[in-house]
């Protein structure tokens, strides 16, 4: 896993990430295919994100100068990623109650790219400070920010979608935008939406939430009454949502996975670190248990504790490697 660091204004960090890619000989996106399909799509994305995040629009144009390639070569990937079938599977729930408060996340991916996957540093001008983690780069799939919120999506196979952002670029926008879960989720009902997925969403206040939404609706899901949690899997649960789910064989254990999290928050009180790596890890029901030969794992896992400002995070599966704190980040008191 890379530990990219971007600094400086939009544009300039994403030259220089250009500019190391070319000067070793790599261009990202050479063996990725783009549909006209998704290039037509981007077209109509670019006026949105022009609007809306004019900031990510730069730092793709550096990373395109450094890498002397084509914008919108590299704006297609990036901006219609999640609208299309997509392989990322993921699991994300939120702790909250008088004694802790806990993010934590499972990154399941195909394993041709788990080297490739990045947990990025950003300090970048007019923003907020954070690390995120992607299997791309520059949107992103899990983080926190130096205001100590915490979000991750997980991805629903695409129904209809539009023009607009999509999940991983609603992940980093609230990374550096948003201080809590309610700015967050204000965001997330203003801003056009692309894809369909799932925002959990955890800050050091103690709010915790997960947002269900489309180009159509957005679902806020709070903890249930007496509960203490929340959590999501690759599936909508809300009535609301149900008519936007695919209604296919679920190959990706997403109702297994959502399950094993139903009953671990079910059969204990115990709200622990040890108590989040166990479910994580595969301890307490089908979670990270993939068959490698099928080409796909659990290429990270990552625990954000929102109450003491620690970050961890497992560069592989979490069965058979070990949570290492990550220190690169330090939280605003």
């Amino acid at each position: 896993m890379y530990h990219s660091r971007w600094k400086g204004c939009h544009y300039e960090a994403g030259l220089r990430y250009g500019n190391m890619f070319y000067k070793n000989g790599v261009n990202p996106i050479s063996s990725i295919s783009i549909s006209n399909e998704r290039k037509e799509f981007t077209v109509k994305c670019i006026p949105i994100y022009e609007k809306f995040y004019p900031e990510i629009v730069e730092e793709i144009k550096g990373m395109a100068d450094g890498l002397k390639i084509n914008y919108i070569d590299v704006a297609s990937f990036l901006f219609t990623m999640y609208c299309f079938t997509f392989d990322n599977k993921c699991s994300c729930l939120a702790i909250s109650n008088e004694e802790k408060i806990f993010f934590a996340r499972n990154s399941d991916f195909i394993v041709s790219i788990e080297k490739l996957c990045d947990s990025a540093y950003y300090k970048l001008n007019n923003a907020y400070s954070f690390i995120g983690n992607t299997t791309a780069w520059t949107e992103m799939e899990d983080g926190i920010n130096e205001h100590g919120l915490a979000v991750g999506l997980t991805f629903i196979y695409p129904i209809k979608i539009e023009p607009g952002l999509n999940a991983g670029m609603l992940v980093r926008y609230i990374l550096e935008k948003c201080k809590t879960t309610d700015e967050a989720i204000l965001a997330l009902k203003k801003l056009p939406i692309a894809s369909p997925q799932t925002i959990t969403l955890a800050d050091k206040l103690g709010n915790i939430a997960v947002v269900e939404c489309n180009c159509d609706k957005v679902i806020v899901l709070a903890p249930q009454q007496g509960k203490d949690c929340v959590f999501t899997t690759n599936h909508f649960v809300s009535e609301e949502m149900q008519e936007y789910q695919f209604n296919g064989v679920d190959d990706i254990y997403s109702h297994e996975r959502y399950e094993t999290l139903v009953n671990a928050f079910s059969n204990t009180q115990e709200r622990s670190i040890d108590f989040i790596k166990n479910i994580l890890s595969g301890n307490m029901g089908f979670m990270c248990q993939y068959d490698r030969k099928k080409g796909i794992d659990t290429v990270w896992s990552s625990i954000y504790d929102l109450t003491d400002g620690t970050i961890f995070r497992v560069e592989g599966n979490p069965s058979r490697k070990s949570f290492k704190q990550d220190k690169r980040l330090v939280l605003k008191k």
